[in-house]
């Protein structure tokens, strides 16, 4: 299936690891100009290799930290000008601590809004004028299963990340006439290596694999996700087949949510869907 991605411009913040960089390996298969943000500089670098292996158009890698709004601001505009213009925009990461409602004081709720939901909006906002001035233009917010379904162990997540939902459907209400369509992908704990390594700070001998089975254990499918099953989506999501498709939240966590309230893998920490 031609996804019609072909030399279209594609920015993705948290491209070096997990979801981020499966997006940013899918969507430079389909032929898509991919530039890659993140913060630690060694992980950019492998996966700026990686992306340039399959890639069928140019790759760029730039070090910033998304929370800084000038940096946010100074990289959208770059890549734009790098590249002569923009009409993807990928948002991977920030991921809150994990505890139930009254385990924060006040400050640590707004630590959450500005870590996991200012940075999505920021970078949105920042890229608009680039994808308007194309007059065809793809918004994709990675957020979490908590975004759609209340776990009360996970409520900083569930404020930020709902909050991030609600920002997208308003921002598609805005900009569809404009060629832009804005969506969320709400994926359930996904095997990334972050995902690896809060599992194994919490097993005894280090070794992940009872862990991992027992969270997949908690789905319709009996399984864990895998970051390119996310991806995937992201890249049809993005793709000229889908310009009908904008303001909607996808839930992918493998049929869990429709096990019902024994779906025991919630108490699993939500840092590892980035």
């Amino acid at each position: 299936m031609d996804l019609g991605l072909r030399d279209k411009v594609a920015l993705v913040a948290g491209g070096s690891s997990g979801i981020g960089l499966a997006i940013a390996e899918e969507l430079a298969a389909e032929g898509a100009h991919v530039a890659i943000g993140a913060r630690d500089a060694g992980r950019l670098a492998a996966a700026e290799r990686a992306i340039k292996a399959m890639a069928r158009g140019r790759v760029h890698a730039t070090r910033v930290d998304i929370a800084d709004p000038e940096a946010a601001l100074r990289w959208v505009d770059e890549v734009a000008a790098e590249f002569g213009g923009l009409h993807i925009v990928a948002v991977s990461g920030g991921t809150p601590p994990t505890g139930s409602a009254t385990a924060f004081e006040a400050s640590a709720y707004r630590e959450a809004v500005e870590t996991v939901l200012m940075p999505a909006v920021q970078l949105a906002l920042a890229a608009l004028p680039h994808l308007r001035n194309a007059r065809w233009g793809r918004v994709l917010l990675v957020a979490s299963e908590t975004a759609v379904v209340p776990i009360g162990g996970l409520a900083l997540s569930g404020v930020s990340r709902a909050a991030i939902a609600r920002f997208a459907q308003a921002l598609a209400a805005d900009v569809g006439r404009d060629g832009v369509t804005v969506n969320v992908l709400a994926p359930s704990a996904t095997h990334t290596p972050l995902l690896e390594r809060v599992l194994a700070q919490g097993s005894a001998d280090g070794r992940i694999e009872a862990e991992l089975a027992a969270v997949g254990s908690k789905t319709a499918v009996g399984r864990i996700a895998q970051p390119d099953e996310i991806a995937a989506l992201a890249a049809f999501l993005a793709s000229e087949r889908a310009g009908y498709i904008t303001g909607t939240v996808q839930l992918i966590d493998g049929g869990s949510s429709v096990l019902g309230a024994s779906s025991s893998h919630y108490t699993v920490s939500q840092e590892g869907t980035c």
